[in-house]
């Protein structure tokens, strides 16, 4: 199974995420991280991610190219993550045939209804599990 973890800014989301896919799945995890900026695909890429890919095309070119795709709900809207996210990023991983999974923050001017107050750390233990039933099935 190959995992994209796709983050933007510091990376700061996306390292944990990659982090604790990489607890939780081992090694044999393809981890791809996918930055909006070095500096993010820098910190997802010592987190333990397998490999690493900065940029607009670097997303688009591989967001049909994963089984899964996890992130924060803003990698979906464009100019989201303070304007790093482009409208081209956000349509190909919106439209890329793999599973999206995602963090659900009411960020980026998007508030989702029904989503109970928790940390980042609790959501991406729950995302984690998510992917980890998904590579079992």
């Amino acid at each position: 199974m190959r995992i994209a973890v796709v983050d933007g800014q510091g990376g700061g989301i996306g390292r944990l995420i990659v982090e604790k896919l990489r607890q939780s799945m081992g090694a044999h995890a393809q981890i791809l991280a996918l930055g909006t900026n070095s500096l993010a695909t820098a910190a997802m890429l010592k987190a333990g991610a397998t490999e690493g890919a900065t940029g607009e095309s670097a997303i688009v070119y591989n967001s049909s190219k994963v089984d899964l795709i996890l992130g924060p709900i803003g990698i979906i809207s464009a100019y989201s993550l303070m304007g790093e996210l482009s409208p081209a990023m956000a349509q190909a991983i919106a439209t890329s045939p793999a599973q999206k999974l995602l963090v659900p923050m009411n960020k980026c001017n998007i508030v989702i209804a029904g989503v109970e107050a928790k940390t980042v750390p609790q959501l991406v233990d729950e995302l984690v599990a998510l992917a980890k039933a998904h590579a079992i099935c």
